[in-house]
């Protein structure tokens, strides 16, 4: 059989091989979208839902009945091999209800994010003027470092009392004796040089205003302020200030007044958005540190040494540039003397978010109905379970809503329900808010250390505890294989990585007729709204039926709608879905390749140690900790917020001579796209296979739609748990929960009903994993059984544990076998 050959609309000169071999990363964009086929031969047909390639997998299709649903293996999607396949074996129940699987995140100052309160909270009531008349400030979260969002405490919500000032105190009031104590040099002595911190001290005891400085008498002038504009002029008390981003302002709410140099009534400089009245030029810049770890002590101590008075931010240099915040203890309302006592908080409100059995982008839809805002204007740190109990935290540009406006909305509160109700009951459709704060950045994907999980196996059966110990002391040693687990790939007839493949593909029309297919076992409303549009083509019928958690589907039929009903611009209509949900159907592509790879060479190579032409981060370039990624943190290396331009990291192709220097944990693997290099020898040879049977050009990832450009990423094939221990425990009726959710401790239910003199045993495991890791592919490792959903329920369904079902139940939740979705009309 002959090379494939690359067709498009345009031959391939000699520069373009070039540059496709070496897989260079470039901002232009090619004409068209490669097809390969065999020369002389047309691509056969494939008329099953999953990629061409699954055929490499050397596993069956599953099997497509009429009026069933497609029921998926881990094997469909590449994962197939264990570290100690022979080794003990413990069998048990996974996820068999909510609580048997918690999920904390850990944020990036390694703290677990749990609920603390359920309290309505309360932003100061003393007037922002009184406060700087005395000279404290904004509120401390309007300083709030924009690095690293810190670990909410209860100290960070807004307090009630009329003491305002303990919210940030005068800069007199943070120290007991001297305005620079000698803590301060030694604190900053482990970042900063000596010069730096003496730089530092004087910009501190001048304060947040610049000193005037003379220029022929004008520039230490205040510019005269027309009538109407100044800082006696009234302003509405209640109007917000538009975002500080917000360039379509016309000219500010205080007056029309035009000073020597502002230009349409903004009160002169940067008025009215909280700042100076004039640049503030001064800064102090640190030295290079390399050490990401470093950089972020560092950011911490400065905002705890000056109650975030001071923004640091690293350039690209990786120095931290200090600078007075804006608004940091002075006017906070800006040159007009605005009045509103809104518009002196943050941008942003950050708050916890526990779900129970949503997707992370289902209850943020939710959440955004409730609020009266965008989906946009919320966002995450990163994408949790859904079949589960998670805690999260969330960040939402608030517009002019307040701490307690959002709580209310929230929390329903209204005629139906009462603020003792948010209090007594749990919060409806799953969702719970708790712990808000103002905060001045919203949160971005990967701005997390990882997950907590309190994990509960029912029904577990083991040759003896020893045997249990030992399977567990496995996990604990060697890890497990960093498969991406099923959620990744979808639960439903049409997995999400034939949907990406699609688009990669640039098959508009077929990713749109994957999205809208039907689905066996789909909620009947769901069911009744595709029927509209696929066999009646009623547009308005399928709208008027289709909830509005089913996102993806609702953005395609509506864009249709806007379109008068024709659906000639299907990449418009695909471009109408959240750009996260997108992309996820891309990434999950990648996964499945990613998956199908690493199987390949653990069952050719094995666990045990590194082999030649193994990948791993070059140990010479300390660049391994930026891109330790699935695609989803590939999303943060995108700049924003300062953040530095995205650059490759320097990746080693291991020789004999390597072997020694590096360890299992060491290997990685890519997921494909144009930054990347594959492994030598047959396992790169398997990726090219992979993607050509797919219809993709293994060297040509640029896309003339760029977000769905790939730089490609690299992934540890194996996973250490950071945090492992277990427990074992007794019961009898599976309806009882072994485990509490941070909602139900806080309401007062009763705790986890654990009998000695139990007929089953349980296993509660507690691990950390690092971001982007799958908690249920170390389960899998311990279980050695298919995590897939059909496989688990029947599972459940057949256990010896059923014939107890509601002995001792308590009545106020239902098991995950019962019910697969929390409905939302």
């Amino acid at each position: 059989m002959s090379a494939p050959i690359i067709l498009r609309e345009r031959d391939q000169d000699d520069g373009d091989a070039e540059r496709y071999a070496k897989r260079l990363k470039t901002d232009s964009t090619v004409e068209s979208e490669p097809v390969v086929q065999e020369e002389g031969q047309s691509q056969p047909t494939w008329d099953h839902v999953l990629p061409p390639s699954h055929s490499l997998l050397g596993v069956p299709l599953p099997e497509v009945k009429p009026n069933s649903a497609i029921n998926f293996l881990e094997t469909d999607v590449g994962i197939s091999e264990y570290i100690g396949r022979g080794e003990a074996k413990i069998e048990g129940i996974i996820k068999q209800r909510f609580t048997d699987f918690l999920v904390f995140e850990v944020d990036q100052d390694s703290n677990v994010i749990h609920i603390k309160t359920l309290e309505k909270p309360q932003s100061s009531k003393n007037a922002p003027e009184e406060q700087n008349a005395e000279g404290t400030g904004d509120a401390k979260p309007d300083t709030e470092d924009a690095v690293a969002p810190a670990k909410p405490t209860p100290e960070d919500i807004v307090p009630s009392s009329d003491a305002a000032a303990s919210v940030e105190p005068p800069a007199s009031e943070e120290i007991t004796t001297e305005p620079w104590p000698e803590s301060f040099n030694t604190k900053l002595a482990t970042f900063l040089t000596p010069s730096a911190i003496e730089d530092l001290k004087k910009m501190f005891l001048e304060g947040p205003e610049p000193p005037l400085v003379s220029d022929n008498g004008w520039a230490g002038r205040t510019a005269k302020v027309a009538e109407g504009s100044g800082e006696n002029a009234p302003a509405p008390a209640a109007e917000e200030p538009q975002p500080e981003n917000d360039s379509r302002s016309r000219g500010g709410r205080g007056g029309r007044g035009r000073g020597r140099d502002n230009r349409g009534g903004r009160g002169g400089g940067r008025g009215g958005r909280g700042g100076p009245s004039r640049e503030d030029p001064r800064k102090v810049v640190s030295e290079s540190i390399e050490s990401k770890d470093v950089r972020t002590a560092m950011h911490k101590t400065v905002r705890e040494l000056f109650k975030g008075k001071f923004d640091t931010q690293a350039n690209d240099d990786s120095q931290i540039v200090i600078k007075w915040a804006r608004g940091a203890g002075r006017d906070g309302r800006g040159g007009r003397g605005e009045k509103a006592p809104r518009g002196t908080y943050p941008p942003y409100v950050h708050f916890t978010l526990q779900k129970t059995n949503r997707d992370t982008q289902d209850a943020l839809g939710h959440l955004s109905r409730l609020l009266h805002v965008n989906v946009k204007d919320l966002t995450v740190a990163g994408t949790k379970d859904k079949r589960g109990v998670t805690t999260q935290r969330v960040s939402l540009r608030r517009n002019n809503k307040t701490v307690e406006d959002i709580w209310k909305l929230a929390n329903g509160i209204g005629p139906q329900r009462s603020p003792q109700d948010a209090l007594s009951q749990r919060g409806e459709r799953g969702i719970r808010i708790s712990d808000l704060v103002y905060r001045k950045a919203g949160l971005e994907l990967g701005m997390l250390k990882g997950n907590a999980f309190v994990i509960t196996l029912r029904n577990v059966k083991a040759e003896s505890t020893e045997v249990l110990d030992e399977a567990m002391n496995t996990i604990k040693s060697k890890g497990f294989i960093n498969y991406y687990g099923m959620q990744r790939f979808g639960t439903a007839s049409v997995p999400t990585h034939a949907i990406g493949l699609a688009l990669l593909k640039s098959d508009w029309n077929k990713a749109i007729d994957l999205i809208l297919q039907k689905r066996h076992g789909e909620h009947p409303d769901v069911a009744a709204a595709r029927d509209a549009w696929l066999e009646e083509k009623d547009l308005d019928k399928a709208l008027r039926l289709l909830p509005r958690r089913v996102v993806a589907e609702r953005c395609i039929l509506e864009s249709f709608k806007k379109m008068k009903g024709d659906t000639r611009n299907a990449m418009g209509a695909l471009s109408t879905i959240p750009r996260n949900l997108r992309l996820m159907y891309i990434h999950a592509y990648q996964s499945y390749v990613w998956n199908a790879i690493v199987s390949e060479r653990i069952r050719t190579f094995g666990t045990d140690r590194p082999v030649v032409g193994d990948l791993v981060f070059d140990k010479d370039v300390q660049k391994a900790d930026k891109m330790e990624v699935d695609g989803e943190e590939e999303e943060v290396l995108n700049p924003q917020r300062n953040r530095k331009p995205y650059s490759p990291p320097k990746i080693k192709t291991l020789t004999e001579e390597d072997l020694d220097k590096y360890s299992i944990f060491d290997v990685v693997m890519p997921l494909p796209g144009t930054d990347v290099a594959y492994p030598g020898g047959v396992l790169g040879e398997r990726y090219r296979q992979f993607l050509l049977m797919d219809g993709l050009d293994p060297d040509n990832f640029v896309r003339k739609q760029k977000e769905y450009t790939l730089n490609g990423s690299y992934r540890a094939i194996l996973h250490l748990p950071k945090e492992l221990s277990w427990s074992i425990m007794r019961y009898t009726d599976p309806d009882v929960s072994l485990a509490q959710s941070d909602e139900d401790q806080l309401l007062g239910f009763d705790p986890p009903a654990v009998s000695d003199e139990g007929k089953f045993m349980a296993l509660q495991i507690r691990l950390t994993l690092g971001t982007a890791a799958y908690a249920t592919m170390a389960l899998r490792e311990i279980t050695k059984t298919d995590t897939s959903t059909h496989i688990q329920t029947g599972l459940t369904q057949a256990s010896e544990d059923q014939k107890f079902r509601g002995t001792e139940a308590e009545a106020t939740e239902v098991t995950m076998a019962d019910s697969d979705e929390i409905l939302e009309v």
